[in-house]
């Protein structure tokens, strides 16, 4: 499915206001009853939506590069509490069961997608827990097996020694990677589709000339 077309509104480039009149630029989208307004255009509201999705309107997936405009547009305001999604569709398109519940579906989308992110956040710290489980028994058994490796003095000896230390430390290295790096993109996404889910949505009637 294409993206939304070149009829949309597009965000601009201007002159910031920051420390110094003409100090870099900022993206601007326009404003509409204090809110900053993402835009899309479509030529009716399958375009929206994934085609390979089977499932009843409502609870169609997004199509994946309308979703990516959207959490872009959002990420670029930074603040999803402060923008508004406006949808252009031909009027006979808008006066359609589809058009009538738009705004269900796009935070019935969103809200899934927070409902998926959380059971992966969930899964990834069962995950964790069992991986440090496993590792510290583990590393019990490398450092149990080191102290017997001790009584001996000879060079193959201080080798497996060394190699038992490294070895048990390396089986802590999964929840560890866990618990500092793999936990932080999930819980970003389920914080974005969580304010998502309610952002105002308005389906107009496309201007046509």
């Amino acid at each position: 499915m294409a993206t939304p077309d070149a009829q949309k509104v597009k965000t601009v480039t201007a002159t910031s206001h920051g420390l110094a009149e003409g100090w870099g630029t900022v993206r601007h989208y326009r404003l509409e009853g204090g809110l900053h307004v993402i835009d899309i255009t479509a030529r009716n509201v399958a375009q929206l939506f994934s085609g390979l999705d089977p499932a009843p309107f409502r609870h169609k997936d997004l199509d994946p590069e309308v979703e990516g405009y959207i959490v872009a547009a959002v990420r670029e305001i930074g603040d999803a509490a402060k923008t508004k999604l406006v949808i252009h569709i031909p009027a006979d398109e808008m006066a359609s069961p589809a058009g009538q519940g738009l705004p269900d579906a796009i935070h019935n989308y969103f809200a899934y997608r927070e409902w998926v992110g959380s059971e992966d956040l969930k899964r990834l710290m069962r995950t964790a827990l069992v991986s440090l489980l496993i590792g510290l028994a583990f590393m019990f058994v490398c450092m149990s097996l080191r102290e017997w490796v001790l009584t001996g003095k000879d060079g193959v000896s201080e080798i497996l020694d060394e190699g038992l230390l490294i070895v048990g430390w390396v089986a802590l290295w999964r929840p560890l990677d866990i618990a500092l790096y793999d936990w932080w993109p999930l819980w970003r996404s389920v914080r974005h589709n969580r304010a998502l889910k309610s952002i105002p949505v308005d389906v107009r009637a496309l201007q046509t000339s």
